[in-house]
């Protein structure tokens, strides 16, 4: 028997305990053992569900129990959970947890104390919720240099966007309406600011450069200036709007963005839709795969952290994950990047064709006959610094929006 521990029973947490109920059976056989779980953490009780008799609220009864082999983290948050974890880690217990925010900011260190102590600290949940990316690019595609992760890694962007695209509706609407199905938080700050996607770029990005790389350094725009008029732009164009969290290698440096973008038809994340993430990867040797699912909720996530429980089990006594160092990479900048760019100014397109080519050269002009006052246009591609530039020699730029080729 392999006994484990779950810190924090909320959705997740619960989630969790729910799938190792439901697919006992067969999570066990996979697993060689039968997976028991012998504590729950919470600083709460819950009278009448089964579960009370398990719950405790001292983390210190499950880093004193050696019988406690596996400890689930799911509270979320840096603090308490990386001290909690960390501890546990100390302590000789493997450890899986969908915690975003903590993978990102100590992934390398808590990783390290796995290793030194031939225990495992797995993360599959933090980045795709129930896609497999994580598993994948640590040991399907380990023969591979990754040259970019392209993905859309936030469910509820994603279906404010496919809501604006597909139904007309508007930025304040659709927010609404996502908050009221549960998709969006109260407070959709992470979401909606890109926050989220960009601590999950950050991840991948650590994963596929073997270094860490900090948040913080990744240009990150979110979709709240995102409008129908956009929409409607995206659609005369036969493109769409996702928010894309990309890092790309550059020669031998590494990029990484979050922001919207504009997708043509032929783009693999063009029809990706709803609360639905996935996940474009492209290695020197294997070329292009795609990874699609459920991104998020509460059993496609906790279903992610029991396959993590499920290796760990397998390899008590030998850490199985890839590692990234703490020393800091160094992003390319985002001024030395190159793209297309699609902006929106005032007036028409008879009476600024000719300054706007002047500073941006040639470029595709886009005109909607609803929109009497003004007008789109695509330049080629040059640099971010490039686009600035010209940008400002203009004081009437509605909105810019990057095209991803």
């Amino acid at each position: 028997m392999v006994n484990i521990a779950v810190m924090g029973y909320g959705t997740v947490g619960s989630g969790v305990v729910e799938v190792i109920n439901t697919n006992g059976a067969i999570i066990n056989k996979r697993a060689g053992n039968e997976i028991n779980v012998k504590y729950v953490l919470d600083i709460r009780d819950f009278p009448g569900d089964p579960i009370q008799e398990k719950i405790v609220h001292d983390v210190d009864v499950i880093i004193n129990d050696p019988d406690v082999q596996i400890v689930v983290e799911v509270m979320g948050g840096i603090e308490p959970a990386y001290t909690f974890v960390k501890r546990c880690l100390e302590a000789g217990k493997s450890v899986a947890t969908s915690n975003k925010a903590l993978v990102a900011k100590h992934g390398a260190e808590l990783l390290s104390i796995a290793r030194d102590r031939d225990i495992n600290f797995l993360f599959e949940a933090s980045v795709g919720g129930g896609i497999p990316i994580i598993r994948a690019l640590n040991s399907c595609i380990t023969a591979d240099e990754i040259e970019e992760i392209t993905g859309i890694l936030n469910g509820t962007t994603n279906y404010m966007l496919t809501k604006m695209f597909y139904e007309g509706a508007d930025y304040d609407e659709v927010l609404k309406e996502a908050q009221d199905n549960g998709y969006a938080e109260r407070n959709p700050e992470a979401d909606v600011e890109g926050y989220d996607a960009c601590r999950k770029i950050a991840i991948l990005s650590s994963l596929i450069s073997g270094q860490q790389v900090d948040f913080e350094d990744i240009y990150t725009e979110g979709i709240t200036k995102i409008t129908k008029k956009d929409m409607m732009y995206a659609k005369a164009m036969d493109m769409t709007i996702k928010l894309l969290a990309s890092s790309k290698r550059h020669d031998d440096h590494l990029h990484a963005i979050v922001a919207p973008a504009l997708l043509g038809r032929e783009h693999p994340l063009y029809n990706v839709n709803g609360v639905f993430n996935a996940v474009f990867v492209h290695g020197n040797v294997l070329g292009d795969a795609m990874f699609y699912g459920s991104g998020a909720g509460k059993l496609p996530t906790a279903s992610a952290v029991v396959a993590d429980v499920v290796d760990e089990a397998k390899h008590l006594h030998r850490n199985i994950m890839t590692m990234w160092d703490e020393e800091k990479l160094s992003l390319l900048p985002i001024e030395d990047t190159c793209k297309r760019f699609f902006v929106r100014v005032r007036g028409t397109a008879e009476e600024r064709k000719a300054e706007i080519e002047e500073a941006f050269g040639p470029v595709q002009i886009i005109s909607i006959p609803e929109l009497k006052d003004e007008f789109g246009f695509v330049t080629s591609t040059m640099t971010e610094r490039e686009y600035q530039k010209n940008a400002e020699k203009f004081a009437d730029i509605i909105h810019m929006i990057r095209v991803e080729d």
